[in-house]
């Protein structure tokens, strides 16, 4: 099973950029910048576009298709891959404890008999079926929060996708009368790119309660006056907290799984 480390993740985030440099340096090579007006070239630079300029044309075409795979079908690909199986066993399958739909309607019955007392009774039952509650709400909104992820990228790096290829491949631009529109199609697709990075704090921060958490903690350390030393105390003793509740209602869980199947 693979387990993700510090050590993998730093390789894996040299080996990105690598590949990405590696990508890009073609296109540095072949840039070069033509003044629109020749005779204002030594007075502005103002009118001076950089463009491409490969020489032969089969080129551009064989650069672009295979930028186009490596940078935007072929990640999307293997992120909804990923991303549906991810899905799946947020969303459709059962937590562990409560493998079958019997043994949830045994919980109740069995509670009451196991226990010593009814006060306990009560609060074993609510304390199992409170958490069954909010391991099935994390979950999906883990699962949904990766589906609007996938599908603004998606959509924000969809148009600069589909131009480059209009343009590089196709030579659909080439004898258009109206370049102001083809400009400014560009302009808007670029900016998507941008606005897909921007984009993902703030769905972070819908969907997410842990990422709300952990950006109030850190900006209330530094503006609020709290000292890092007790923000570090007080998310320490609540987190060992928090593992202690999870660990009672694990072993609730576990003693309701056993006393379902004995009764079964």
């Amino acid at each position: 099973m693979f387990k993700s480390t510090a050590k993998r993740a730093r390789k894996s985030i040299v080996l990105i950029w690598a590949a990405s440099c590696v990508i890009m340096v073609p296109q540095a090579v072949v840039m070069e910048c033509t003044s629109l007006m020749p005779e204002l070239t030594n007075k502005t630079s103002l009118f001076t576009v950089c463009d491409e300029h490969w020489g032969a044309e089969i080129y551009p075409k064989v650069y672009h298709t295979c930028f186009f795979i490596a940078t935007y079908f072929a990640p999307l690909c293997l992120m909804v891959l990923a991303y549906i199986q991810i899905f799946h066993k947020l969303w459709c399958q059962q937590i562990p404890g409560t493998s079958t739909v019997l043994q949830r309607k045994w919980k109740s019955l069995q509670c009451s008999a196991q226990a010593p007392g009814p006060g306990e009774s009560v609060k074993v039952r609510t304390s199992t079926v409170s958490a069954e509650i909010k391991q099935v709400r994390a979950r999906r909104k883990t699962a949904r929060m990766l589906m609007v992820v996938l599908l603004v990228f998606a959509l924000c790096y969809l148009p600069i996708s589909v131009l480059n290829i209009m343009k590089r491949v196709f030579g659909t631009f080439k004898n258009t009368n109206n370049r102001e529109t083809v400009y400014a199609w560009f302009t808007f697709s670029h900016w998507l790119i941008y606005a897909n990075s921007a984009a993902n704090p703030i769905i972070y921060n819908f969907l997410s309660g842990k990422f709300r958490e952990e950006f109030k903690a850190a900006f209330s350390c530094r503006y609020l006056g709290t000292s890092p030393s007790k923000e570090k105390r007080v998310r320490g003793r609540t987190s060992t907290d928090s593992r202690k509740s999870v660990s009672t209602q694990v072993s609730h869980f576990d003693n309701v799984s056993r006393i379902s199947d004995q009764v079964v």
